[in-house]
């Protein structure tokens, strides 16, 4: 597999590390970005090959791998068009459908639209991908070695699933960094320093997470083992759940999903 990155951003430089610590040979990797202190990073980290700009040289990779920002892509798009040979090209690109990105690409349909998260950064992260039909079944696979360098993936059977994966794990990292500011505050105000809230609160969900993934049990399960009726934590469960704390984050879910929804939209009416 020969690997080309069209922008060479924090994903892309996740990506790109995650397959070279698995065994992609950096000269088989190639990035371009128009920043060259972006490209003379990617030298220094990975020793692979970067460019300034689509060149015919991508006719010699076999994947090419959009990692722009959401309001470029379109121009980006239309620079590669002549520079496409029947290559796979997968879009990390936030909100664009993979319909538009086809018809900016000129009827290109050999198209994996993802939508990553930002724990991909250490390798944790979690995407979600939906495959045009123009798509075959080693191109699935070469997607997945490539999204799966970053952590765990998710295929999705419609396209406007992406908007909900968008909702619960794209924005998800920020929900929970959210709790984590809330729990930091509570031990603040009991009288912890600011430290000592930070670090019983990450590691209290670090912890907590590692048990859930470890677990074949539900959530409701694990949470119900350690809230013993009229305890300390009934106490707790018992005030959020008066404040609706749930129906108010599955509230917020939806708002996302909506939201995606539109940018898609305004982001594709191009």
């Amino acid at each position: 597999m020969r690997i080309a990155f069209i922008g060479g951003g924090n994903m892309a430089n996740a990506l790109i590390g995650g397959l070279v610590k698995r065994g992609t040979a950096p000269r088989d990797i190639l990035a371009i970005d128009v920043n060259e202190s972006t490209r003379e990073g990617l030298v220094r980290q990975h020793n692979i090959e970067t460019a300034s700009a689509p060149n015919d040289r991508l006719r010699d990779y076999d994947t090419l791998v959009l990692a722009v920002k959401p309001q470029v892509l379109k121009d980006v798009a239309q620079a590669l068009q002549p520079h496409l040979n029947g290559q796979l090209v997968i879009s990390i690109a936030a909100g664009i459908r993979a319909s538009d990105l086809a018809r900016w690409l000129g009827g290109h349909n050999q198209i994996v639209r993802c939508m990553p998260n930002t724990p991909a950064l250490i390798g944790k992260g979690i995407t979600g991908l939906i495959a045009l039909s123009g798509v075959d079944s080693d191109q699935r696979k070469r997607a997945e070695n490539v999204l799966s360098a970053a952590g765990e993936i998710v295929w999705v059977e419609k396209e406007s699933q992406l908007d909900a994966v968008t909702a619960i794990s794209g924005s998800g990292p920020a929900y929970v960094f959210y709790f984590i500011e809330a729990l930091e505050q509570a031990a603040q105000e009991l009288g912890f320093t600011p430290e000592q809230g930070r670090q019983l609160a990450i590691a209290t969900f670090t912890g907590a997470s590692q048990l859930a993934a470890d677990s074949t049990e539900p959530a409701s399960v694990l949470r119900d083992r350690v809230t013993s009726k009229g305890g300390t934590t009934f106490a707790a469960i018992s005030s959020f759940e008066k404040d609706a704390i749930k129906d108010a984050i599955v509230r917020g879910v939806k708002a996302a999903n909506s939201r995606a929804k539109e940018l898609g939209d305004e982001l594709g009416d191009a």
